[in-house]
């Protein structure tokens, strides 16, 4: 049986009723771009994290981790370029005030955009298409002219003054800074060669103008992130390995099938790049940036350097040269892999044949799946059969992440487990209490077992 495609809309709608996202701030009206994690999204989120960190920093022998803080001094957003030139091109309608990014209305009539361009390119392109450029609430617009809006998003910490908004401290728009700025201290405090990476997961928030496609584009949202110093020779070839490594990492490890995944190199590379590729997976909205992989140069330490005064260099212990490294950046969102990984898995099939018997199933791989076994009693009244099932409950529990449900018919209770990815059930009857045995329940096949009590937990490690 194919499988069925859901669109972004289902998929948002399933997400909230089964407790995966919420919409931030709902009670109050919600705010654009930002999103909550419910009691299953943010056990899956972890999942995914997890999965990050043992392939960068447990499986690599060269790979070390980071958590640097959110706050950095300002000074440190002057250097790396972000004060001056992180920005969006942004357009308003003048008939509703309503302001766009230029570079998405102009994807929507198939011309090529960025953030990239200069002012200069990016006004002759919009005067050449603004008549056939439609505002997204369908009405006519009058378009004003484009300006570049910087993301960063401006803080008081640590500023008591009233004019705070002169000089203020940034929420940091990308992790790979606090990267940098550790370079010398990780040097310095581990064994670490070139080449070797420092991997990093944590927040980021970007001032985004017209955030859209649900969790994709998120105002606060989090990255994944693995910069890795290589000797400026060594650069282009670390690059393609690391291509591969990252590819490789959806198939084989998040199960994503291949024909959903596709590479895409950067036509326009920013000035210090030497190459760029995103790995795009297949949303429902079509190809789009999953992952990006980076060749960035020493442009990075470099600015830094400069911009600190300090020595940010490696010397070689067999040689004695100072080198400053070269960086291949490996980047993807916690948000955009966990999209990706609900429109993988999720799916619509019928076990018994019988028509109108579908059920919704999230075929998750079982290393993402939230709740890897339910502990399902026959029956809910306090018998034999309850006290055995919350035995058996309480003793998988310490192995990993456990329901126990007894509410409504077992089929019933399958359904629910099956939506939110659980690999198994099991069930506990009047059977267990002659031998001992349950009855163990495969989430994708549908196929039922009876196993021994003390089997079940051999089943699931």
């Amino acid at each position: 049986m194919e499988k069925k495609k859901f669109t972004l809309e289902e998929i948002a709608a399933f997400c909230k009723r089964k407790g995966f996202v919420y919409e931030g701030s709902e009670i109050y009206g919600g705010m654009a771009g930002l999103y909550d994690y419910g009691p299953y999204g943010s056990l899956l989120a972890d999942n995914i994290r997890n999965e990050w960190k043992k392939a960068m920093t447990q499986m690599e022998d060269n790979v070390v981790a980071l958590d640097s803080a959110i706050f950095t001094r300002p000074e440190v957003w002057v250097a790396s370029g972000h004060v001056g030139g992180f920005s969006d091109p942004l357009v308003t309608c003048i008939d509703n005030g309503v302001s766009y990014r230029a570079d998405h209305l102009l994807e929507e009539i198939g011309v090529t955009a960025d953030e990239k361009m200069s002012q200069e390119d990016l006004d002759r392109i919009w005067e050449e298409n603004k008549d056939k450029v439609k505002s997204p609430t369908g009405k006519p617009c009058e378009w004003g002219k484009i300006q570049k809006f910087n993301l960063l998003v401006s803080s008081n910490l640590g500023n008591f003054n009233n004019d705070w908004n002169k000089s203020p401290t940034y929420l940091r728009g990308e992790t790979c800074q606090g990267i940098y700025l550790n370079f010398k201290n990780v040097v310095q405090s581990t064994r670490v060669k070139l080449p070797f990476g420092i991997a990093q997961v944590g927040k980021a928030f970007r001032n985004e103008i017209s955030p859209r496609q649900y969790i994709f584009r998120r105002r606060e949202f989090e990255q994944m992130e693995m910069q890795y110093f290589v000797h400026p020779d060594t650069e282009m070839e670390n690059f393609e390995i690391w291509k591969a490594k990252r590819m490789k990492y959806y198939t084989d490890v998040l199960k994503i099938s291949p024909e959903n995944l596709r590479f895409k190199e950067h036509e326009n590379l920013v000035f210090y790049a030497k190459a760029a590729f995103d790995i795009e997976y297949n949303f429902p909205f079509g190809f789009k940036e999953l992952e990006g992989v980076h060749s960035r140069g020493n442009y990075d330490l470099t600015s830094h350097i400069k911009g600190s005064g300090q020595e940010l260099v490696y010397v070689d212990g067999g040689t004695g040269e100072k080198i400053i490294p070269h960086i291949v950046e490996t980047s993807v969102g916690v948000d955009r892999t966990f999209l990706a990984v609900i429109t993988e898995f999720l799916d619509v099939d019928n076990l018994s044949g019988q028509e109108g018997d579908e059920r919704t199933v999230l075929r998750l791989p079982k290393n993402l799946a939230p709740v890897k076994c339910a502990v399902l009693p026959l029956v809910k009244n306090k018998t034999e059969i309850t006290d055995v099932a919350e035995k058996i409950y309480n003793d998988l529990k310490k192995v990993c992440k456990i329901e126990y449900d007894e509410t409504g018919t077992v089929g019933k209770r399958y359904r629910r487990q099956d939506e939110i990815g659980t690999p198994y059930c099991v069930t506990v009857d009047f059977q267990t209490l002659e031998d001992g045995t349950v009855t163990l329940r495969d989430r994708d096949s549908g196929e039922q077992k009876r196993i021994k009590v003390e089997e079940i937990e051999s089943v699931l490690r």
